[in-house]
């Protein structure tokens, strides 16, 4: 019997309290390999609109391509293992979609398209899923079939890769311990081809979750070969149970390519405008700063975060400034309107900052005093007169420029600055590599 293409989407197996959709792939992937599929792709794992409010951790859906002889019998070995790993108890909504054909439903890449920017309903994936009459499985509220739809309709324009090791069930929820001094090592020695593994100015470990969930580390990078020889450098303590390499769409700032509709404004968009600042920013105690820009003539307030760090940009804004800004729409509450919290902003032109000083002598070359209140002013040395303040420039201590978060702030999203200017290859997968390990 000739083999066939089978496309499996799978997300939302996890909730707050434990679980991942990735270490659920990695279960089904060795599981798979005992029997008769070829694997035709790295895993992919892609990350959706980060602003959902009832993501769990990183909106992230797991996707698998492979080949098999029996779509049937796989089909229901999936099913299995999510219904016996979903962690449903606890507020998981998984999802399933199979798609077995090699020509994916147009739907489904509008849908993934959608996805990285707005608020999608299951019903609306749910109706795409019956049109197209393919086979798809869901428990609870079914909240996971909107990224497991999206992940087999999603379009790699970049990518990057990410090795995730996985804890033995026995050492789930406790504490994860690592070598600063390695990781910062293994971040020095494969610079530019890992990224946000180590946070060198707050000497902080960023690969490492703090949650119970499975995940022991991940290191992400640009190829699967960068990634095994970093994985190495590590030397974790504990003894571990094996990693997995995804395909991914992690670091290429995929969920802010979208361009917000001011005259629609909705709650948990994410996105980019181009305006200008209309009001002075207002820094808050806890070192928070807001301020508006106008866009088509509409007023938007915007956010930064002290944890961005990029607080000391926006609080040197000045009304006039033309910026380009990216990130997610807050829902109102009763005290604030919807807001933009930012997470980059770019300067496209700075407005001239001027303050107002005592005139100059022309004579003497020299600062005028004041003679009094509405008096005007005088030169000390040759008493020449001046009735009024002059402007002076003050210089910006912004550039026009691009300012994103600090390392530490960066979100799974996030494009780096190293990547800003990279033009990426796509690593052809090799079935034989070690793109999953055992230990």
């Amino acid at each position: 019997m000739p083999k066939q293409i089978l496309h499996i989407g799978i997300d939302d197996t996890d909730s707050p309290k434990g679980m991942c959709t990735t270490f659920l792939a990695y279960k089904i992937i060795n599981r798979l390999k005992k029997e008769n599929v070829d694997f035709l792709d790295f895993p992919n794992l892609v990350r959706f609109n980060p602003n959902i409010p009832w993501k769990t951790r990183g909106n992230g859906a797991v996707g698998l391509k492979i080949s098999t002889t029996n779509p049937k019998k796989i089909k229901n070995l999936v099913k299995q293992y999510v219904k016996q790993y979903s962690d449903v108890k606890n507020g998981a909504n998984p999802g399933i979609v199979f798609c077995q054909d090699e020509n994916i439903p147009e739907e489904f890449y509008k849908l993934s398209s959608d996805a990285m920017w707005k608020l999608i309903h299951r019903n609306y994936a749910k109706k795409i899923l019956s049109k197209n009459n393919l086979d798809f499985f869901y428990l609870g509220n079914g909240q996971g079939l909107v990224g497991a739809t999206s992940i087999i309709g999603y379009n790699f324009e970049d990518q990057t890769y990410e090795l995730l090791s996985y804890r033995k069930p026995s050492q789930f929820g406790k504490k994860r311990i690592l070598d600063k001094s390695k990781v910062k090592q293994m971040q020095e020695q494969t610079y530019p081809n890992t990224f946000n593994s180590f946070d060198s100015t707050k000497n902080k470990i960023l690969l490492m979750p703090h949650g119970p969930d499975p995940v022991f580390y991940g290191v992400r990078g640009e190829n699967s070969k960068t990634l095994i020889s970093a994985s190495k450098m590590i030397q974790p303590k504990e003894k571990l149970d094996g990693y997995l390499i995804f395909k991914s769409n992690q670091g290429t700032g995929d969920h802010l390519k979208n361009e917000i509709d001011v005259n629609n404004f909705l709650p948990y968009t994410s996105g980019i405008l181009n305006g200008i600042v209309n009001s002075k920013p207002i820094v808050t105690k806890g070192g928070h700063v807001f301020f508006r820009i106008i866009v088509q003539n509409k007023r938007i307030h915007c956010a930064v975060y002290k944890p961005t760090r990029i607080t000391n940009v926006a609080k040197e804004l000045i009304v006039g400034d033309v910026i380009k800004v990216g990130g997610g729409i807050r829902k109102a509450t009763r005290t604030l309107p919807r807001i933009l919290n930012r997470e980059f902003i770019q300067i496209l032109k700075l407005e001239k900052k001027t303050k107002f000083v005592n005139p100059l002598c022309i004579k003497c070359k020299k600062r005028m005093k004041s003679k009094g209140k509405n008096q005007g002013f005088q030169c000390v040395r040759c008493k020449n007169t001046s009735s009024h303040k002059t402007s002076k420039l003050v210089p910006r201590s912004i550039k026009k420029q691009l300012y994103i978060p600090d390392v530490s702030a960066h979100r799974h999203l996030t494009k780096p600055v190293q990547r800003m200017k990279q033009k990426h290859k796509t690593e052809k997968f090799k079935p034989n590599s070690k793109w999953i390990s055992n230990y």
